[in-house]
């Protein structure tokens, strides 16, 4: 059955009106989407920034009274548009779903696989450890390069006994994968709760929920694990360098990804007085870059006068 879209072009102070307006007329989704060339590539974490010019799509049923809908709303909202409104048809599909069509068993590193949930390596390996994933609505299905870089370092781990922390945890690939490779506990911590939703499904599935806690940022408390991974951007990574280091113990390492190339300068710097780092891992046009908590300075006792050794 196909589906009706209401398209619509305008600024970006008149963007959240046209939301409610679509929203009032019974859109059962709306959409933000870039109508110009200016791509918000680093937004602060927890902000959702609008372009300067912004398409407005709205989902509406296919039927007679829903198009009546639509052209009254066009017509009622043309003052405030940009460009003219468009009516689309588009086939009906499960959307959540369409991350199927290329997303098939993979092994990271040596043991570690991720498959579609209800599927499995074929010949697979005694020694395989294997993710089953549905990513929901969130990041992370291993097949983008950040995601891969972080699976095959966590291959490579001694896991077991361990706590690690996965910052941005998107769909909780890493958090699961890092529990099935035998660490002890996992902290996934996003601020996406569709992130946190996926990630609480996903866990589940795998059956290592007892030792995974889904967290906010907020609800995030300063207690060092000795591991921490974040796949996320680089300007939030460099922003938070003092709350990640703070995260890792004493030895501990840390894992940093979502990284381009020409940006590896600035998250060395960012991160080198605490972390002895190793080179990067490069995957296309992709790096991860890891290292190794350097020890905290312990605080130097006084000595009381008289106090020496001497007789």
């Amino acid at each position: 059955m196909p589906w009706l879209e209401l398209i619509l072009t305008t600024d970006r102070e008149r963007a959240p009106l046209i939301e409610a307006a679509l929203e009032n007329a019974g859109a059962l989704a709306v959409t933000f989407g870039d109508a110009g060339n200016e791509p918000q590539l680093e937004p602060p974490l927890g902000t959702t920034p609008l372009w300067g010019q912004v398409l407005i799509t709205g989902l509406f049923e296919p039927d007679p009274a829903s198009r009546q809908t639509i052209e009254t709303l066009a017509k009622a909202l043309r003052d405030l548009l940009t460009g003219p409104a468009r009516l689309e048809q588009i086939a009906d599909q499960a959307w959540e779903h369409t991350w199927r069509d290329d997303f098939a068993p993979t092994c990271y590193g040596t043991r570690l696989w991720v498959c579609p949930r209800g599927q499995r390596p074929l010949g697979e390996p005694p020694d395989a450890v294997v993710v089953e994933l549905d990513p929901g609505l969130a990041f992370g299905t291993g097949h983008h390069p950040t995601t891969a870089l972080c699976l095959r370092w966590l291959d490579g781990l001694a896991l077991a006994g361990t706590r690690l922390i996965d910052y941005g945890c998107g769909s909780g690939i890493l958090a699961i994968a890092a529990l099935k490779l035998g660490a002890a506990e996992a902290l996934a911590v996003d601020h996406d709760p569709q992130a946190l939703e996926a990630t609480r499904a996903n866990a589940a599935d795998n059956g290592v929920a007892s030792r995974l806690r889904i967290l906010s940022p907020e609800d995030l408390s300063i207690e060092p694990a000795d591991f921490l991974m974040a796949n996320i951007l680089a300007g939030p990574l460099i922003d938070l360098a003092p709350r990640l280091a703070d995260l890792v113990r004493s030895g501990g390492r840390l894992a940093l990804s979502g990284l381009l190339v020409d940006q590896t300068q600035a998250i060395t710097t960012a991160y080198a007085s605490w972390f002895k780092l190793d080179p990067p891992v490069r995957e296309e046009d992709w790096i991860l870059i890891a290292g190794q908590r350097r020890p905290t300075p312990v605080a130097e006792v006084p000595v009381r006068p008289g106090s020496g050794n001497g007789g």
